[in-house]
């Protein structure tokens, strides 16, 4: 007999900017298929940038609903969830790159080969998710990020993505202050990053567990890619 049991699916966002279009596309999307919580580092409340009147309606009244307050990322139990998902954020590369707490939580969805999607410049959400050295252990977070984790391993190091490009990026007023860009971060880190030639495209990248969409228009697609994983997995659990 099937399950009717719904998945929980954790979504993270950026305290520091997140796209309103895309995360607006993710929830639309998941929430009729998972139970679904959001995250942010601190439990501090999302700015949503980008938007216009349909999305504040949509927006304002999202914020009237339970489900609409975030809880602190560093209480989140990774096991409880069997999928996640970081939206085109902006602000990601200030507040969830370098997150150690978020980069344990991705650790443990590897271990477990379980279900995770980024976006555009959530991508750079997965840059958190490395194996510390040892003698890491006496030394602060702040003397880690700042050699940038030179002694570390990439646990995405072995995955085919994709993720805002150099050349996306470089339309944007603020390229020049950004303190990480995901094509050149991912490649350094010795990852096959992958894009469309075209600008603003959609393009997904689907590797084992981890699917990736290039841009904010890639969101759909991405999140489509992540739905039907999950309903194959589930399907495959209640046929055993």
């Amino acid at each position: 007999m099937a399950s009717n049991t719904k998945l929980n699916c954790l979504i993270i966002l950026s305290k520091e900017g997140v796209s309103a279009q895309s995360f607006i596309q993710c929830f639309t999307m998941t929430h009729t298929a998972f139970n679904v919580q959001l995250a942010t580092p601190g439990g501090k409340q999302p700015e949503f940038l980008s938007t216009d009147d349909q999305s504040r309606r949509w927006l304002s009244d999202f914020n009237t609903k339970p489900f609409s307050v975030p809880l602190c990322l560093e209480v989140i139990d990774a096991q409880r969830y069997s999928c996640l998902i970081v939206p085109h954020s902006p602000g990601a590369v200030h507040d969830l790159a370098n997150n150690t707490t978020l980069g344990e939580i991705l650790a443990q969805f590897v271990r477990d080969r379980k279900l995770v999607c980024a976006v555009g410049l959530g991508v750079a959400a997965l840059l958190s998710c490395v194996e510390m050295p040892r003698d890491s252990q006496s030394q602060s977070i702040t003397d880690i990020q700042s050699e940038k984790l030179k002694n570390s391993s990439w646990i995405f190091k072995s995955y085919s993505m994709t993720g805002s490009t150099v050349c996306e990026l470089a339309c944007a007023a603020n390229f020049g202050s950004l303190p990480v860009i995901v094509e050149d971060e991912v490649r350094d880190r010795g990852g096959s990053f992958s894009a469309s030639g075209e600008s603003g495209a959609v393009h997904v990248v689907v590797d084992r567990h981890l699917v990736t969409g290039q841009n904010e228009a890639s969101t759909i697609t991405a999140v489509q890619n992540l739905v039907l994983l999950a309903n194959q997995r589930q399907g495959k659990s209640v046929g055993k």
